[in-house]
């Protein structure tokens, strides 16, 4: 039961950090979940303390997520449809063959969504739409740093208790 334990916890940090850089995944708390499954095994003794610190920052990071690009977006001069425009652009780009499609579709998103919004300053549109993908940006490097984080703590939790492991 353990060896399924560590194998799905290792899924789960693995795509927690693809997580970080897909906007479909959760990618803290899907690592966090990967983490959580190991100190579940009987042979590594459950640190409240970390799980606690842990689950505290990948919950904050999901709501600053969802927070991050949009303050990006209003410090430019933007608006919820160029917020929105940079989400559905990233999304058209990871599907587009393309190298860093998802950072070209994040960028030429929101500015379509912000020459919706008033197709008349296109000035704006554009400052706009460099708010949104900085914030994008941000985001997107916060949840990575934190995921690769947790996938660290994980490796150093299974490599200090190998031999209670096997």
């Amino acid at each position: 039961m353990d060896l399924i334990l560590i194998v799905l916890g290792l899924f789960l940090v693995i795509l927690g950090i693809i997580g970080s850089v897909l906007p479909v995944l959760p990618g803290p708390i899907t690592g966090w979940l990967g983490l959580l499954l190991l100190f579940l095994t009987s042979a590594v003794p459950i640190n409240y303390y970390l799980l606690g610190v842990t689950f505290f920052i990948a919950l904050l990071i999901l709501i600053l997520d969802y927070i991050i690009p949009g303050i990006g977006a209003k410090k430019f001069g933007g608006s919820k449809k160029g917020a929105n425009g940079a989400t559905l652009g990233l999304i058209i780009g990871l599907i587009l063959p393309t190298p860093l499609g998802f950072v070209i579709g994040a960028f030429v998103g929101a500015f379509i969504g912000e020459m919706i919004h008033d197709p008349k300053d296109l000035k704006r549109a554009i400052k706009s739409a460099f708010g949104s993908f900085i914030g994008f940006l941000a985001s997107t490097t916060m949840k990575l740093f934190v995921s690769v984080i947790f996938s660290v703590i994980f490796v150093y939790e299974l490599y200090s208790y190998w031999g209670d492991i096997f």
